[in-house]
């Protein structure tokens, strides 16, 4: 399983730009959703999911049908080739699904012109939602839509390799001058120390573990260039000249796991997803998850997020959110991380997930500490801008790729 950042160039432009296109010609979401008549009768739920596979369709497709059955409603679940293109396309047609999986990354854009409806508040025990999952989907102060599930950055530790560097768990890092010192212990072995990733999903943790983020919390305000901000750029720029961390591109591999898997890299910094990849592709690596090591501000993540959006012209509102509650409950929940891997979104069911799989605990440890992804409209182009900057760091200037990100940010946000 690829991670889900490696597809984000796919699932940019052609989207916003509909929807925008669409919102600003008079007849927006906002006028069009008040006018849709609801009916109260059997519902005929059409779903849209962004499937990772056999294994999730098929656990979406029965607690489906099991809701359906006994709510007397009707429900089809539809795996999309390419969601983000199907339900752009759907929503600026005027004939979206009733329900359907909205990523983080993508949220801002569709509760910004009024695609989706906000029915948050309406969702049994809202609080029971790890609270930065809860703000991940609030926009302009109301929670949107209910988190469907969830995924950290944890450090991942090659054991063998970790050993024949000479370090035990006494050097597991902690901090940032632990995760320094090991790498220098590392490379003096002739080893990499760090594959990491070359974009904001992975070099972002270390702004969040300073204080620091890309924008305010209501996303309304670039913060970029601030101090915290660049003492953290500085620090990775640091790993990446004295060697110590490398990008994939730089290790002959696609992301950061595979690199990993081969065992061009002692340590890396991934999500849960990497669990998957490398049972699959590198079964024979034996490594173990600790939490990202602390900043000077103390420990954080970057969280990677979906809801069950519900469309503003949906005819079904009613049983739509009945059927989220149903998706959303803990025991079904505790289902969909057996069948396909996933984190529960719900607190209550915490202790029973880290039960079944220990190994996971960094990872939903990390739900208390983490960063959602940017959360404003009209970011595609600036966002892609940043990366550039980011994937220069090591020969760049951190203050001016700050600094760009704010000019184009605000640029975005008054256009």
């Amino acid at each position: 399983m690829t991670p889900r950042t490696l597809t984000r160039a796919a699932l940019a432009g052609l989207t916003a730009a509909a929807l925008f296109g669409t919102a600003a010609c008079g007849s927006g979401f906002d006028d069009s959703a008040k006018d849709t008549k609801q009916s109260s009768g059997p519902a005929n739920l059409q779903i849209m999911i962004g499937s990772s596979g056999d294994a999730e369709t098929k656990a979406v497709q029965d607690a489906a049908a099991k809701w359906a059955s006994s709510s007397g409603n009707t429900a089809t679940v539809t795996p999309a080739q390419d969601l983000t293109q199907q339900l752009g396309q759907a929503l600026a047609g005027g004939t979206p699904p009733d329900v359907f999986y909205v990523d983080a990354s993508r949220f801002a854009d569709y509760a910004s012109v009024g695609a989706l409806e906000p029915y948050g508040d309406k969702v049994s025990n809202k609080d029971d939602f790890y609270e930065s999952l809860r703000n991940t989907f609030t926009y302009d102060g109301k929670l949107y839509c209910a988190p469907k599930d969830f995924s950290t950055l944890a450090l991942e530790i090659n054991t063998d390799l970790w050993a024949k560097a000479g370090l035990t768990d006494a050097d597991v890092p902690t901090t940032w001058d632990q995760l320094t010192a090991a790498s220098q212990k590392i490379k003096a072995k002739g080893m990499v120390a760090l594959a990491l990733g070359d974009t904001r999903d992975r070099i972002g943790a270390f702004m969040v573990q300073n204080g620091g983020w890309l924008m305010s919390k209501d996303g309304k305000q670039p913060t970029a260039d601030t101090p915290e901000n660049l003492q953290a750029l500085e620090y990775v720029k640091g790993l990446l000249t004295n060697g110590y961390a490398k990008f994939p591109k730089q290790l002959d591999a696609g992301w950061s796991g595979e690199a990993f898997g081969k065992g061009k890299a002692v340590m890396t910094i991934e999500g849960n997803w990497i669990k998957g990849a490398l049972k699959n592709d590198f079964p024979n690596v034996k490594y173990k998850v600790v939490p990202l090591p602390a900043g000077p501000k103390g420990q954080g993540t970057l969280s990677f997020t979906q809801c069950w959006g519900i469309a503003a012209k949906s005819k079904f509102k009613d049983q739509a959110i009945k059927f989220v509650e149903a998706m959303t409950a803990g025991d079904q929940q505790i289902a969909f991380a057996n069948a396909f891997g996933v984190m529960p979104s719900r607190q209550s069911v915490r202790d029973q997930y880290t039960s079944a799989f220990p190994a996971d605990k960094p990872f939903i440890d990390g739900a208390a500490y983490a960063q959602g992804p940017v959360n404003a409209p009209k970011m595609d182009s600036v966002l892609r801008d940043l990366e550039a900057g980011l994937q220069g760091l090591a020969n760049g200037d951190p203050k001016s790729i700050l600094a760009n990100f704010d000019k184009n940010a605000k640029a975005a946000l008054g256009g």
